[in-house]
């Protein structure tokens, strides 16, 4: 299956909430940290939600 790595490219502090708990269960925490997640329907709208704040690459 399809992983997609994640990166926090920009401080989610002055997003909205609910787009700071997105992040959050992305399990992102800090700027420039990365996890790599399923490549599935519910994580893409996640990402889709907060796109402006990611970096977002096909592994």
């Amino acid at each position: 299956m399809a992983t997609l790595k994640i990166t926090l490219k920009k401080s989610p502090i002055g997003a909205i909430p609910k787009h700071r708990k997105t992040v959050e269960a992305l399990g992102l925490h800090k700027t420039n940290s990365t996890v790599e997640l399923p490549d599935n329907s519910a994580v893409r709208g996640m990402i889709k939600q907060v796109s402006h704040l990611l970096k977002v690459e096909e592994v």
